[in-house]
């Protein structure tokens, strides 16, 4: 688990994003996908829509220890995150997550029995956020590689929650 702190931090790096590559294990070999967040807002959980028949869905089954990794090149982004993957099929759910996104996805509509929900509870994380200056970045990785005793300060780092 991780402070309200840190949840509102995590949301600010990943919510405009939206697409997460969702680590699970196959067997004994890690497998990653993209997933797409359905939600508007983070309270430690997140939620993406899968199919029941999904091998994802088979392979949390094994073992529900998942890694979510965001990546935003552009803006010098990237968040981690470790936690438990659980599948809900309840329609309140998939009502308020349902969108026309997921809905093309979907081509039988959210009743199809094959629709259901990938939860992921968060247990820990964590994150990077270089520093906006590209000038800067080149700046310090310069001045590490004449001081062999300056190590580059590319931006913020921090790793939360119980990992």
């Amino acid at each position: 688990m991780s402070s309200q702190e840190h949840k509102q931090k995590v949301w600010k790096l990943i919510k405009d994003v939206k697409v997460g590559m969702l680590v699970t294990q196959d067997d004994s070999v890690p497998r990653a996908r993209p997933m797409h967040l359905v939600q508007d807002e983070y309270d430690g959980t997140l939620w993406f829509f899968t199919r029941a028949s999904a091998e994802k869905v088979f392979e949390t089954k094994q073992d529900s220890e998942v890694c979510l990794s965001f990546s935003d090149q552009g803006n010098g982004t990237y968040v981690s995150l470790s936690g438990h993957a659980n599948l809900h099929r309840d329609q309140g759910l998939i009502d308020k997550y349902w969108n026309p996104f997921v809905a093309a996805w979907f081509p039988e509509g959210k009743d199809d029995p094959d629709v259901t929900l990938l939860e992921i509870k968060v247990q820990f994380g964590e994150y990077w956020k270089a520093k906006d200056s590209k000038a800067y970045q080149l700046y310090e990785i310069a001045r590490a590689n004449l001081d062999k005793h300056h190590t580059p300060d590319m931006g913020e780092n921090e790793k939360f929650g119980n990992g």
